[in-house]
């Protein structure tokens, strides 16, 4: 009868209930339960491919199944940027994001960077470029060729994460030291609860990284959203206490729209700034579905990322962020291309002092 009734839940949850029991006497802790139940995916991982000299700088590569040989369907390139405020953060800890994108038959590079205190900002955007440049390099070679690689990439982040992913992808400086142009290599940007406008910043372990007071100039994403040209899907937290939706996500959704850039807000039901990300494990089944919003994004991506020239007399940085703050004064709930029900939209913007 309950089979009957949540089919789709059932056969997810099954798997699951069969081995936590191991977990529970095996004392394993929660991300290494989530991402080895993960492993009920399947396809292929690739681990520890250096793109650097620096020992902390690789990455792991998960394929999907190979497509059909009688498809002519490009597969997409997701890079994926963990989060951590920059100060941590470990590649193999997000083993179910790899494995989960793997099996809607993406390509996925998830790739370490340097955080604090070894580096600061601009360093981890650096190696960020690196990785993204050994992606494509690794790609266009004959082993991979079976999958159809699209020679485009997705850039995809949470939290910290999601600031790394949006600065590559709209910001041509990082890329563009890697020989890149950014336009004609970036496809989309998916941005899981992520930091867009965080001057002046709140979070002590955090401002640091950016020399807090004395901030660098045009070091956040909201300062490009007029020559980015980049469709955007930000997904965000039903509530989230760490990083204000408003000044964040909703703030760059209503820039990148006054700007005519393809973009979409999709809050994740019952979810905060932690589980959002989450809701990508089997663990998760009955929170919110992030899976959804991704899935169809990507497929809609052909439709809206042929790669557009900026507006003419756009250049660099706009300096929108010094105008958002106001614009923000006005009624978010009206804003149009969001979906779901976001707590934050009722409360004030966070202030602290400078």
């Amino acid at each position: 009868m309950l089979r009957r009734l949540v089919p789709r839940a059932f056969d997810r949850v099954v798997p699951i209930l069969k081995v936590l029991p191991l977990f529970a006497l095996g004392g394993c802790s929660a991300v290494q339960m989530i991402n080895s139940i993960s492993k009920i995916h399947g396809g292929t991982v690739q681990e520890n491919i250096a793109f650097d000299t620096n020992p902390r700088l690789t990455m792991d590569l998960y394929l999907p199944e190979q497509p059909n040989p009688e498809s002519t369907a490009k597969t997409p390139v997701v890079v994926f940027f963990y989060g951590g405020s920059w100060n941590r953060g470990e590649k193999s800890e997000y083993e179910f994001v790899g494995r989960r994108l793997a099996s809607m038959g993406y390509i996925t590079a998830i790739p370490n960077y340097r955080v604090y205190p070894e580096v600061k900002y601009p360093q981890f955007l650096e190696d960020g470029a690196k990785a993204s440049a050994k992606v494509l390099q690794l790609l266009a070679t004959a082993e991979y060729q079976p999958y159809r690689p699209d020679s485009r990439l997705i850039m995809m982040g949470h939290s910290a994460g999601a600031y790394n992913a949006a600065m590559l992808a709209m910001d041509d400086r990082w890329l563009g030291q890697q020989n890149l142009n950014r336009q004609t290599t970036i496809k989309g940007l998916i941005g899981l609860a992520g930091a867009y406008n965080i001057y002046p910043i709140c979070v002590e372990e955090v401002r640091p990284v950016f020399d807090h007071p004395n901030y660098p100039a045009h070091s956040q994403p909201i300062d490009y959203v007029a020559t980015s040209n980049v469709p955007t899907l930000l997904l965000t937290p039903e509530s989230d206490e760490l990083v204000s939706t408003k000044r964040n996500s909703l703030s760059l959704h209503q820039a990148l729209l006054q700007n005519k850039t393809p973009s979409k807000v999709v809050a994740i039901k019952g979810t905060d700034h932690i589980t959002v990300l989450g809701t990508l494990s089997p663990v998760l089944f009955f929170k919110g579905d992030s899976l959804g919003p991704i899935q169809k994004f990507v497929q809609e991506l052909p439709l809206q990322s042929t790669p557009r020239q900026a507006p003419t007399g756009a250049s660099g940085a706009d300096q929108h962020s010094s105008k958002t703050l106001h614009d923000l004064t006005y009624d978010l709930n009206k804003l149009p291309n969001v979906e779901g029900t976001i707590s934050d939209t009722h409360k004030p913007i966070p202030i602290c002092k400078p």
